[in-house]
């Protein structure tokens, strides 16, 4: 499993559940890259989402409350729930998408985090874990920035030394 995020020079990723910085050609990047493959989110980033729907061409999965009724997308309501769904697509890919509460739950079941770096500071109110300060990630690929709507970007990508299975998760 993966984790795909863009973060400010803070670790921020958003404020008042929206991003922090309109990125055309991240977005592009995103969907390049999630397109056929399943995006695990929280209810929030749900709700941030055009229309509150799932992403087109994904299988999206839904951590939310019950009674959540989320058009395109499968609503789990506990980690176990999300787990067990998750292993079963077998070898295609598993990107965490968000919110930060996911991002924090299933960071450490992650073997690799795609980091888009925004080198300015957005006002964020919500953060990602810095990876730079965490000897469990190291930074293992870096691409050359790039300016995307006046934001000078650069895609890293982190790999976990020792991820936790996905099963483990209760």
């Amino acid at each position: 499993m993966r984790a795909i995020v863009a973060v400010d020079a803070e670790w921020g990723i958003g404020a008042k559940n929206d991003l922090l910085f309109s990125l055309p050609l991240d977005m592009r990047r995103f969907r390049t890259i999630t397109t056929g493959a399943v995006v695990l989110m929280g209810h929030n980033t749900l709700l941030s989402l055009p229309g509150a729907k799932g992403l087109r061409g994904r299988t999206n999965i839904v951590l939310a409350p019950v009674g959540t009724v989320a058009e395109d997308c499968t609503v789990v309501h506990t980690l176990g729930e999300l787990a067990a769904l998750a292993e079963s697509f077998g070898d295609r890919p598993v990107y965490v998408i968000g919110g930060a509460m996911l991002y924090r739950t299933m960071l450490p079941y992650c073997h690799e985090v795609l980091v888009t770096k925004v080198d300015a500071v957005g006002g964020a109110t919500v953060f990602f874990e810095n990876l730079d300060e965490n000897p469990s990630w190291e930074l293992t690929a870096t691409e050359p920035s790039v300016v995307d709507n006046g934001h000078v970007t650069t895609y890293c990508t982190y790999t976990n030394r020792n991820p936790l299975p996905l099963g483990s998760i209760c």
